[in-house]
């Protein structure tokens, strides 16, 4: 339907695969969340039900980056005029990637411009926007022979068996809740989020610590339990342990600093 509306269906015909859409870092805000005299949904939207691809992040305008924040947290995108106010459904699955700074480099290679390089560039994105990603992994630059390394033991159709195990807990759990309207954990809010994702003791005084030490603020800490809830779900755990909230502590981006978490 949402791409009915924007008029990219090819003869009518119906989508049946997931969206990826993966716009230029030179996309205006209204390509980027939709807009118009006649408000059309924009790449947000077009993406819903699938996945968004940022490449090169911080190369986008941090407005029109700042201006994803309200459709990521509530799933939609609401355009508001002065006679007339439209919603569109944008709950995507967000991937973004960027160089460590300006300059990028292969492996093995240093910044000739220093820290501050790597500090002015990062700081194109805001605080906020990164405190609405759950998963951020630094990936090392890929040599020449490192290409010439074998294949990974385990392929992508072993990690798909993995997750679609782990969604088949949540759904399992979900569906035996009498109160519970969420399809996945990335949907539990609320009483409810502190029911299905509460972590045992060793886990709460860890995630304490980290909400104390990391500063987190509310939005992190209970990204936090969520994502540590996906991860016990793979390891098919009924429970939410003290590793499963270092691991997702690390995910976020937090550093585990020697004698003040102790992630063991």
């Amino acid at each position: 339907m949402v791409h009915s509306l924007a008029g990219e269906l090819m003869g009518g015909v119906l989508r049946t695969e997931r969206p990826f859409r993966a716009p230029h870092h030179s996309a205006s805000m209204a390509s980027l969340v939709g807009g118009g005299s006649r408000p059309r949904p924009g790449e947000v939207s077009l993406a819903h039900l699938g996945v968004l691809f940022l490449d090169e992040l911080p190369e986008f305008t941090p407005q029109v980056l700042d201006s994803l924040r309200q459709p990521l947290e509530s799933g939609e995108t609401v355009i508001a005029r002065a006679n007339h106010r439209v919603s569109f459904p944008s709950r995507i699955q967000l991937i973004a990637a960027m160089n460590p700074c300006r300059c990028g480099g292969g492996a093995g290679q240093a910044c000739k411009r220093g820290p501050r390089c790597a500090a002015d560039y990062q700081s194109r994105v805001s605080g906020p926007f990164l405190d609405r990603i759950d998963l951020t992994i630094e990936v090392p630059a890929v040599s020449a022979a490192d290409l010439c390394l074998p294949a990974p033991t385990e392929g992508s159709a072993d990690v798909r068996a993995r997750v679609l195990a782990a969604r088949a807990l949540q759904a399992e759990r979900l569906a035996a809740h009498p109160e519970a309207t969420a399809r996945t954990n990335a949907d539990l809010s609320g009483g409810l989020l502190d029911e299905m994702a509460a972590p045992d003791a060793d886990g709460l005084a860890l995630l304490r610590q980290a909400a104390d030490t990391l500063s987190l603020s509310a939005r992190g800490f209970h990204r936090t339990l969520r994502v540590a809830r996906t991860l016990a779900d793979l390891e098919a755990s009924s429970s939410v342990a003290r590793h499963h909230i270092a691991e997702a502590l690390s995910y976020r981006g937090e550093v585990l600093r020697q004698g003040q978490i102790k992630a063991a």
